[in-house]
Parts: structure tokens; C-alpha cells; sequence
């Protein structure tokens, strides 16, 4: 699994982050990462999602040009 901390005295709209965890739980597809749990921790929402091997989309789109069909292909799936 893989763990992502959220600290959440810096959100101002935590409605959005409750909508969105609810989003999560209601689906399931093999080509998203998965939510598996969440948890308050003091002034942090600790989301356990699946571990995913290779980093971030984030990540990988600053390191490597892709081009506008693949990213449509991307995006499509």
C-alpha cells in the first residue's frame, strides 16, 4: 500500500477532500490507483491507497515528452 498525508489545517474546503474520498470508494478500475482506507490522525487525513511501482503521473510527465495521441490514449483509458 501506499500512504498519503494530508494535512489538513491547510485545506480551507475540506468538504471537497470528503467529496473526493467519496468519489474514491465508490470506484474501482484496474487502470486507477485504488483507495483502500482513510484515517483522521491528529490534524492529518492519512488515505491509504495501493502502492503503484514507478512514481507519480506528476512525475513522469515533467521527465518525458509525450505526445498529444498518446496522451489522448492516456486519457481515454
Amino acid at each position: 500500500v501506499a500512504l498519503k498525508k494530508m494535512p489538513l489545517h491547510k485545506r480551507s474546503r475540506k468538504e471537497l477532500i470528503v467529496s473526493e474520498i467519496q468519489i474514491m470508494k465508490e470506484n474501482r478500475h484496474p487502470n486507477i490507483v485504488n483507495y483502500i482506507d482513510s484515517y483522521l490522525v491528529d490534524e492529518d487525513l492519512w488515505l491509504v491507497m495501493e502502492y503503484v511501482d514507478g512514481g507519480t503521473l506528476a512525475s513522469i510527465l515533467i521527465r518525458v515528452f509525450i505526445e498529444e495521441g498518446m496522451i489522448a490514449a492516456i486519457s481515454r483509458e
